[in-house]
């Protein structure tokens, strides 16, 4: 299936006629082409957004609202449909796009429409001075949003909703590895009125349309999430432009297990938080430290839950673990794998491809686990993005927390306990963004969501979205 650019409200070819190949990873085989579109494509999207803007900016918050429901109830209405292209393009189970992936597309916007009519201007009275200070909050004009391919609706909603909820119009660059839902959601947007401009798709490549956004000197904030290496990319050309830029980046996030832990509920969550969709989730859990009193019962039953999961077609229902994303990110996962043992490391279980049957040629790899003895090492430092987690020993509280914090990333962390002084000592001295206690990816979105050190700059999700998506500006009357 070819798409195009949804721009004006109309989806248009490219205007050099340039095309990218799209793959289904399940099967290894092109399904489909995309726009791969130029800085003239951005411009077009651009006029189209400065356009709508003066508009959107002044709808009414009751009408935006509306709007954002229904967007939210025609996502749902066709959770079956996305899921399926969700699958097929990204590679992940289709019974985890049901569960996750779509749903939370629609809990975006319906979170969203009604955050919109509680966010709140400040006021402050300058008492003895006759005076009243009120903050206003107005949109910023024309943003860029940029999403990742490992969650393609999720996180592509997670950053326009909010956008445009604050009055902004939007040009959206989607992965060009997985544009499919990204497309369809642009015909949903025109059903559910979304006025023409307030929201552009443009297809194509981070070096060309994801580059032709971000320089562009009308385009007032880039929110991004993606790889550390190109955020760095990205703010080397926004920031000398002072544009406001939201940047969630890499993780390498550690699974903290403690033996007075709930053990039963722990090591089911942990199998899911280490390879749930195939382990190319930010928040996965791929360094897991285990206090060394149950560390050889925990490494025997991990290893043998593991092993139960099932690698196969992404379609059937009883698949764990479906596709990774492209043949390149397999070779690239693959690699770590490669250098285990020559960083003194020990594949307890996987590191081999699957030949799924019917799907010979797709980019299968089993869940991976790797006993290290160092930290420092290249699999506990890098971000691997696969099925691929390493696991040590430790002996007490001090050596748990230190190896945890020997990271430059600092988006999560998972701690499994049952002693309240560990767990607040644990939860202020982690150098993360995110915390979870006996849990694993539990998420309000009304939280604050970002990362520390090289895992980004700035926070998502709430308040705070809207906050970044919106300029403040005081107002002082003397009375």
């Amino acid at each position: 299936m070819n798409i195009k650019n949804y721009i004006n409200g109309e989806f248009v070819n490219p205007i050099k006629g340039n095309y990218l190949d799209n793959y289904n990873p399940s099967i290894g085989k092109i399904y489909g082409q995309i726009p791969n579109s130029t800085k003239e494509d951005v411009v077009l999207a651009l006029e189209a957004a400065e356009k709508a803007f003066s508009k959107w900016s002044t709808t009414t918050l009751d009408e935006r609202s509306k709007i954002f429901s229904k967007i939210a109830d025609l996502i749902l209405e066709k959770l079956d449909f996305l899921a399926a292209a969700e699958s097929k393009d990204n590679g992940k189970p289709i019974s985890l796009a049901k569960a996750v992936d779509i749903p939370r597309a629609a809990s975006n916007f319906q979170f969203f429409a009604n955050a919109i009519t509680q966010f709140s201007s400040e006021a402050h009275e300058s008492v003895g001075l006759n005076a009243i200070n009120f903050t206003l909050r107005q949109p910023l004009g024309v943003v860029g949003c940029i999403s990742p391919w490992n969650l393609p609706l999720y996180l592509f909603t997670w950053k326009i909703a909010p956008a445009i909820a604050a009055g902004n119009c939007v040009i959206a660059k989607p992965s060009e590895v997985t544009p499919m839902t990204a497309y369809l959601l642009g015909e949903i947007c025109t059903e559910a009125g979304l006025p023409k401009g307030v929201l552009n798709i443009v297809h194509g490549l981070g070096t060309s349309t994801g580059q032709a956004i971000v320089a562009h000197p009308k385009i007032k904030a880039i929110s991004f999430t993606g790889g550390t290496k190109t955020g760095a990319h990205i703010a080397s050309i926004a920031a000398p432009m002072f544009k406001k830029l939201s940047l969630e980046l890499g993780g390498k996030n550690p699974n903290i297990i403690f033996a007075d832990c709930d053990y039963d509920k722990m090591l089911e969550t942990t199998v899911r938080s280490s390879f749930t969709n195939q382990g190319q989730i930010c928040l996965c859990g791929s360094r897991i430290f285990v206090e060394e009193t149950i560390y050889e019962k925990f490494k025997k039953e991990f290893i043998k839950k593991v092993s139960e999961l099932k690698v196969g077609n992404p379609s059937e229902k009883n698949t764990n673990i479906g596709a990774l994303v492209s043949h390149q990110h397999l070779e690239k996962v693959k690699s770590y794998i490669d250098i285990a043992e020559k960083e003194g490391g020990k594949i307890l279980f996987g590191g081999d491809s699957v030949t799924v049957k019917n799907c010979e040629n797709g980019y299968y790899l089993q869940p991976t686990i790797i006993e290290v003895q160092n930290n420092k090492c290249k699999l506990n430092q890098e971000e691997i993005f696969g099925p691929v987690v390493t696991m040590m020993s430790f002996k007490n509280d001090k050596e748990a927390l230190a190896l945890a914090n020997e990271s430059k990333y600092g988006l999560s962390a998972t701690l499994w306990t049952n002693n309240l002084n560990r767990t607040m000592q644990f939860a202020k001295q982690l150098q993360t963004g995110i915390v979870w206690v006996n849990t694993w990816m539990l998420r309000d979105l009304r939280t604050p969501f970002g990362g520390a050190k090289d895992s980004g700059v700035g926070r998502e999700g709430g308040f705070e979205a809207l906050r970044f998506f919106t300029e403040p500006k005081n107002i002082c009357i003397k009375y």
